[in-house]
């Protein structure tokens, strides 16, 4: 392993490699292969991978909730998860809720699992209910709550003891348009506040929203780490598009970067008016799309 995966890094995937035994005849499934990656502190890190790329998988071993094949996994300054665990909170995607208590019993519930006493938990509640915009909601029992203001409630309870990275597997999924851009907002204060922030996702757009950093894998390897914008421009060419009218109607064209000044020509030295000529920018969904 590169000594300088662990400068500044809240964890670090060493050769990561997970083997299940997918059945009972003995046959194996390698989820996780040679896996090695860094999740830099202070960083808003999206993990992105199509369905069965290992992301889960590698989720599972971060909390420390199964163990590696092979490989290991590393926590700031070099201390034990038993060590780091109350540094770190969690979210998985299928979070269980006890349905009969109300959001605000759940909250103290879980606390005083962290340990906080009744003064803190209130001072938490109180900073992060109205944010999340589930404090009129607080007093309901959690069994009449919707999917979105279940994520928030899970949201907040992660947030109760004030945890250096967050860990988040896929909190945006299934929210309508205004509930992802109101987590998103509380992703974007808690990074601001120093946080670190590890979350999955198969919502693409998402992660070039807020993350300065990504990390691709498919089947179970890594395809790559560092910032969004580096991906981009390392693995997306500029696209121009080119507006002309022709006998009245309007037409688009869209073309290389390199191969702008041929085309504008080409309209020029016809008959056609050129009506615009426009950059377009490239998106992360273009480059996780090619990297399937």
């Amino acid at each position: 392993m590169i000594l300088s995966l662990y400068i500044n890094s809240m964890i670090v995937f060493n050769e990561v490699t997970k083997v299940f035994n997918a059945d009972l005849f003995g046959q194996k499934f390698k989820a996780l292969d040679n896996l090695s990656f860094k999740v830099e502190e202070g960083s808003i890190t999206g993990y992105l991978g199509a369905n069965g790329a290992g992301k889960t998988t590698s989720l599972k071993i971060l909390m420390d909730f199964i163990r590696p094949t092979s490989g290991s996994v590393e926590y700031k300054d070099g201390i034990s998860f038993h060590e780091f665990k109350s540094k770190l909170g969690f979210l998985p995607e299928r979070p269980f809720f006890y349905p009969h208590l109300t959001g605000r019993e759940f909250c103290y519930y879980m606390g005083k699992l962290s340990n906080l006493d009744e003064t803190e938990i209130t001072k938490q509640i109180n900073r992060w209910a109205p944010k999340f915009k589930i404090d009129f909601a607080l007093d309901r029992r959690i069994n009449t709550y919707s999917k979105g203001m279940l994520q928030r409630i899970g949201f907040l309870v992660t947030l109760l003891h004030g945890p250096e990275l967050i860990v988040l597997d896929e909190p945006l999924s299934g929210l309508d348009p205004i509930g992802r851009k109101d987590l998103k907002d509380v992703i974007l204060t808690i990074n601001n506040e120093g946080k670190s922030i590890f979350f999955s996702s198969h919502i693409v757009q998402d992660v070039q929203d807020i993350c300065n950093k990504v990390v691709f894998i498919k089947d179970g390897k890594l395809v790559y780490q560092g910032s969004v914008d580096h991906i981009i421009s390392e693995n997306i060419k500029p696209n121009i598009n080119i507006a002309y009218r022709r006998d009245g109607l309007l037409h688009h064209m869209i073309v290389d970067m390199d191969k702008k000044d041929e085309e504008v020509k080409k309209i020029i030295d016809s008959s056609d008016e050129l009506v615009s000529i426009n950059p377009m920018e490239p998106t992360l969904e273009e480059v996780f799309y090619n990297v399937k």
